[in-house]
């Protein structure tokens, strides 16, 4: 199983009412913005935080530039979350598109 790639400034398309939106940068990035209902899990603490999340949800990871966030979707993936999707490009990219 894998994760979608989706990008970073249309996330309209893929956070719904029932998406979870995860901000995996650390607060001090996250304090200088995020988008609108994103909840801060920095990447290093999500493999204690799982428990937050709610597996047959989607989930829609968000970091800087598309990196962190791709990680913590293969992680995501590989603990059997089936409906899991990296914003490539991140903030950069949001920033950039004006959104």
């Amino acid at each position: 199983m894998t994760h979608r790639e989706h990008p970073a400034p249309a996330y309209r398309d893929v956070v719904d009412g029932a998406a979870q939106l995860i901000d995996v940068r650390e607060p001090d990035e996250v304090a200088a913005g995020t988008l609108p209902g994103a909840v801060n899990i920095p990447l290093g603490e999500l493999p204690h935080r799982l428990g937050e999340l709610d597996p047959s949800r989607r989930v829609v990871l968000l970091c800087r530039s598309g990196g962190r966030s791709g990680r913590a979707a293969e992680f995501l993936t590989a603990q059997g979350f089936r409906d899991v999707v990296n914003l490539t490009g991140g903030m950069l990219a949001v920033v950039d598109a004006g959104v």
